[in-house]
């Protein structure tokens, strides 16, 4: 039996897992970076051993330093979580020749998967070699990992020599793997999954299928399952492929095997020798605990012969810290509030007053919904997403709840090019008007003696402003003898946390929230402006700023000052939250200044280069 488990992962994985060992009643033991020491997954854990440095590479890619802390600690297994090692054969070795349990597949089948390439030989399908004109559009993708990093399209011929040196850059970095290949890209296809568990005894289960078309920069943003649309005739064929792919490798543990679906045809992507981090739709549809099978299957026990029914229907939403309007941009700060209402599932690695940085994924929680169709399961996430109180860095929530309302969503006509199609009408701002007026009365509610009270005479109204969108707006009331007033509306009520506002006849209330100079009125985030600006903060025109923290990773061979340059060339590369950033120039003309290094720091607004007009 299990008695301690070392999660050789971070943030929300490790919560999720911990969860399940908190339940089956075993111990947990955390690690952390320098960066993590205090981060939930550290604080919820029974023990927490700190991998010095700030790097994944240093720290959560280390599989000796995880290896020595799961034996320092005095757990007798390792879970590998669903990132970072989950997926590498040596790590596995590395903690079965220690004495521990590891709680995953054999070495041999994450070695025959765990390269994209060999798994398409091992199901009879071969990568391109040369590719010609007649090959595009082609996908460069790393042999190793997942998660969208080291993942390009090429629509050009002219692009593919760049764009493989840009993969191999981004899979070393990510995975200590820069292995990479080329093959067909599939337009607008739908990504489709199979979760597949097995055990030491011979049986497979394939638990259904999942959607998840939905995806920026080839991560997914909403899973759902099972898939929608399919027939029951495909939906055999991707079950009976799944389970062939497991039995191929002689699989232990759980997997998914996932597809690209398009004109009817399932074509074989890859297989993830691990949990996936949509996993929790198919827990809710088949009334499992895949954690807890996972710790069952590795002390030997079986699985009963057949899995479970599904029942209904689930849906997934990943929240991150990210701006999809201005090119997915990953935020940080502090994350002042977060909370959904009841009835939703909610898994996060992070708590109210944690702060969100820069070396990891952006991924805030994940939201699920499930009911007994999917129709409702959509409108009981969409709603939730919307009353949600998430106080802090810019998300990407309104995107979420937008998508899920889509009628080529709510239709089930959606596949993986729907952001590339509708990413500028979901990203739109339409937030509600009265939204600064109502921070505007809290503040006033809330410091009334800063404006002086009510007068006999009339007088000058107040006035505020707030910054919406990027647009500052400018609201106007009074203060009278029965309190404040603001032309054309009714203040039924206003205090520091709480206005309610009438317009023709219809009562809406604002919860108000102030952190600073950001203000949360409902679902609206406002920025109070400053008094007077900074001149420090004013540059030349052409200048490159930093759209994000993070770090320097390339600059553009043969770049220096007094270089020409076209618009929309790429200068250099920004690694921030696991994720590659290419700064490009914004104008043709010539680089006057360059400021940015390989290895360099950068925070948000930094110079990095200036590109003069010509």
């Amino acid at each position: 039996m299990i008695g301690t488990v070392l999660v050789a992962n971070r943030g929300e994985i490790a919560c999720r897992i911990f969860r399940t060992c908190r339940e089956s009643g075993i111990r947990t033991v955390a690690v952390h970076s320098d960066a993590d020491e205090n981060a939930l997954h550290t604080r919820v854990a029974d023990a927490a051993v700190r991998l010095p440095g700030a790097a994944s590479a240093d720290t959560y890619l280390r599989g000796d330093l995880i290896v020595k802390a799961a034996l320092a600690a005095g757990a007798d297994a390792v879970h590998p979580g669903y990132g970072f090692l989950s997926e590498n054969a040596g790590f596995a070795r590395a903690v079965l020749d220690a004495g521990l349990t590891w709680i995953g597949p054999p070495p041999e089948a994450i070695e025959a998967m765990a390269s994209k390439t060999r798994a398409k030989e091992l199901m009879g399908i071969a990568p391109l070699g040369e590719v010609t004109e007649a090959d595009l559009p082609v996908l460069v993708k790393a042999a190793a990992g997942g998660g969208g990093r080291g993942m390009r399209v090429v629509r050009r011929l002219a692009d593919l020599d760049a764009e493989l040196t840009a993969a191999r850059a981004e899979a070393a970095s990510a995975f200590g793997d820069g292995e990479v290949f080329v093959e067909p890209y599939v337009e607008n296809g739908r990504h489709v999954e199979v979760q597949i568990l097995a055990d030491t005894h011979g049986t497979v289960w394939a638990l259904g299928t999942r959607d998840c078309s939905l995806q920026r920069r080839h991560q997914k943003v909403i899973e759902e399952a099972p898939a929608p649309g399919l027939t029951p005739q495909l939906t055999g064929e991707l079950n009976d492929l799944a389970v062939r792919a497991a039995r191929a490798v002689d699989y232990v543990g759980v997997g998914t095997v996932e597809f690209l679906v398009a004109d009817g045809r399932a074509h074989f992507l890859e297989m993830n020798t691990r949990l996936q981090v949509e996993h929790p739709v198919t827990e809710a549809v088949f009334g499992v605990d895949l954690v807890a099978l996972q710790l069952r299957v590795a002390e030997g026990h079986a699985l009963e012969n057949d899995p479970p029914r599904a029942r209904g229907h689930a849906i997934e939403a990943r929240l991150y810290a990210e701006d999809p309007a201005h090119g997915w941009a990953p935020q940080t700060g502090r994350l002042h509030r977060l909370t959904v209402p009841d009835g939703i599932r909610l898994d996060t690695g992070y708590t109210d007053g944690d702060d969100i940085g820069v070396h990891y994924d952006p991924m805030l929680a994940k939201a699920v919904a499930h009911a007994p169709t999917r129709a409702e399961a959509v409108r009981r996430l969409a709603g939730a997403l919307e009353r949600a109180a998430i106080h802090g860095p810019v998300t990407n929530r309104d995107l979420l709840v937008r998508s899920l309302r889509h009628e080529e969503f709510t239709s089930a006509r959606m596949d993986t090019g729907f952001y590339d199609r509708h990413l500028a009408g979901l990203t739109q701002s339409g937030p509600d008007p009265l939204a600064p007026l109502a921070a505007a009365l809290a503040d006033a509610s809330a410091h009334p003696g800063r404006f002086g009270g009510w007068r006999n005479l009339p007088s000058q109204p107040q006035v505020k402003r707030y910054v919406l969108a990027g647009e500052e707006h400018e609201v106007r009331y009074h203060h009278t003898r029965t309190g404040l007033t603001a032309d054309g509306v009714r203040v039924v009520h206003a205090d520091a946390g709480l206005v309610v506002l009438e317009t023709d006849g219809v009562r809406r209330r604002y919860e108000v929230a102030r952190y600073d100079d950001r203000v949360h009125v409902n679902t609206t985030a406002l920025t109070v402006p400053p008094r007077f600006p900074d001149p420090t903060t004013q540059h030349a025109p052409g200048s490159l700023l930093a759209p994000m923290p993070g770090t320097v990773v390339r600059v553009a061979e043969g770049l220096t000052e007094g270089t020409s340059v076209e618009a929309g060339q790429p200068l250099l590369w920004l690694e921030a939250m696991k994720m590659e950033h290419r700064i490009t120039a914004p104008t043709t003309g010539t680089l006057t200044h360059l400021h940015a290094v390989p290895g360099q720091q950068v925070t948000v607004g930094s110079l990095l280069a200036v590109v003069q007009d010509t």
